[in-house]
C-alpha cells in the first residue's frame, strides 16, 4: 500500500480501491466467490444460482434533483443484482442515524426507499437502526443486501467479453455525479441537471430476453464508465475501444464538466448499464432498450478488440486515439 493511513481515494471505485480490495481483504478472506471480485457473488443454493450483493450509502446531501439516499439505496442494490442477470427478490436494510436528524427527513428518506422498492419489485424483508452522537455519522448512513435468482439460461460476467463484440449503454452518462456535485456545492446553472438514479432490472430482462447470450453486463458507477471497462478489459484479456461521437452526454452535463475540468467519462452513474454482446444481436438488443423508459437514448459506443490486452481506447471525434485509464484519485468523493 502506498499509504499507511486510509484515505478518500480509498473509497473512489478506481486504483486505490482496487489496491485496498486486493491487497488487504481478498488475502484475509480469500474464497472463489470473492475472488471473482464482481458487485454481487454468485452462489449455489438448492441447485439454483443466487446473486448476492451488499453496499453502504453514504452520499452527501441525502436529499438531490432526482432522488434521495433512500431511493439511491435500492437502486444501487437492485442494479448490482440485474448485472449479474439475476432477478432482485428480497432486500435487507440497516440504517446508522446520527443524533439530531430530523423525523421530517428520516420520513422523506423512508419514502424514498418505498417507492424505488415499489417500481422494482424488490422487497424489504429484515432490517436494523443504530444511533450514534451527534458529530459521529453524517445524518443518516444506508447499509443493504441484496438477493436475487439468476436463470438457468444466464451466464454474464466481467470475463466474458470477447473481441468482436460491441458495447452498449442505455443512455447519457455522468448525470448523477454532476448533479450530487452541483447540489452540495450550491452551484447553479441555467438548465436543470437530475440524478439518473433508477432501477434497472426491467431494462436487464428486457435485453437478457431478446439475447440470452448477453456476455457482459455493468453498472458504471463509482469510478464511471472508464473505469468499470477497464476492469472487464483486464478480466476478459481483451481491449475495448470507444468512439467519443457515439457516447450519450446531455448539453447540461457536458458544460457543467467543462466548467468543472471533469472527464464525464469518469464521473458516477446510478441509472446506467453497460452491455457486452455479440454483434450479430446489437440491433435487436438496441431495439428492445429504447422500448423502456430507462433505455430512450441507448446507444453503441464502442467495441472488443483483441488488442492491447486490458486497455481502453478512446477514438476521439478529431481522429485520435488516447488510453483511458483507470480512475486515479476521486473526482467526486461520497457520490453513493
Amino acid at each position: 500500500m502506498h499509504s499507511e493511513q486510509i484515505a478518500l481515494d480509498h473509497g473512489s471505485g478506481g486504483e486505490a480501491s482496487a489496491e485496498l480490495v486486493e491487497k488487504v481483504f481478498v488475502p484475509l478472506l480469500d474464497n472463489p466467490y470473492l475472488r471473482e471480485l464482481d458487485d454481487s457473488a454468485v452462489v449455489s443454493l438448492n441447485g439454483g444460482r443466487v446473486a448476492m450483493t451488499t453496499d453502504s450509502y453514504v452520499v452527501d446531501p441525502i436529499f438531490f434533483p432526482g432522488g434521495n439516499i433512500g431511493s439511491l439505496a435500492v437502486h444501487g442494490t437492485v442494479n448490482d443484482l440485474c448485472m449479474q442477470g439475476a432477478q432482485p427478490l428480497y432486500l435487507t436494510l440497516g440504517l446508522i442515524l446520527e443524533e439530531g436528524l430530523p423525523f421530517q427527513d428520516l420520513r422523506k428518506v423512508m419514502k424514498g426507499v418505498a417507492q424505488a422498492c415499489k417500481e422494482s419489485g424488490i422487497k424489504v424483508v429484515a432490517g436494523d437502526t443504530k444511533v450514534v452522537s451527534k458529530g459521529h455519522a453524517d445524518k443518516i448512513f444506508i447499509n443493504t443486501a441484496g438477493i436475487g435468482l439468476i436463470p438457468d439460461t444466464i451466464n454474464v460476467s466481467a470475463r466474458n467479453a470477447r473481441p468482436g463484440d460491441v458495447v452498449m449503454i442505455n443512455g447519457s452518462i455522468a448525470d448523477h455525479g454532476i448533479a450530487i456535485l452541483t447540489r452540495r456545492e450550491g452551484l447553479q446553472f441555467q438548465s436543470s441537471l437530475r440524478s439518473d438514479s433508477a432501477p434497472l432490472n426491467r431494462l436487464v430482462a428486457a435485453i437478457l430476453d431478446v439475447c440470452p447470450e448477453v456476455h457482459v453486463l455493468r453498472d458504471p458507477t463509482r469510478g464511471g464508465v472508464a473505469t468499470a471497462l477497464n476492469e472487464i478489459a483486464s478480466r476478459s484479456d481483451v481491449a475495448v475501444q470507444l468512439y467519443e461521437e457515439k457516447i450519450p452526454i446531455s448539453a447540461p452535463v457536458r458544460s457543467a464538466c467543462e466548467i468543472l475540468g471533469l472527464d464525464p467519462l469518469y464521473v458516477a452513474n446510478e441509472g446506467k448499464c453497460l452491455a457486452i454482446l455479440p454483434r450479430e444481436q446489437a440491433e435487436e438488443v438496441l431495439k428492445a432498450m429504447k422500448r423502456h423508459p430507462y433505455g430512450a437514448a441507448a446507444a453503441v459506443i464502442g467495441e472488443v478488440l483483441e488488442r492491447p490486452q486490458g486497455k481502453v481506447l478512446l477514438k476521439t471525434q478529431v481522429g485520435g486515439t488516447r488510453i483511458l485509464s483507470t480512475l486515479t484519485g476521486a473526482q467526486l468523493p461520497r457520490i453513493c
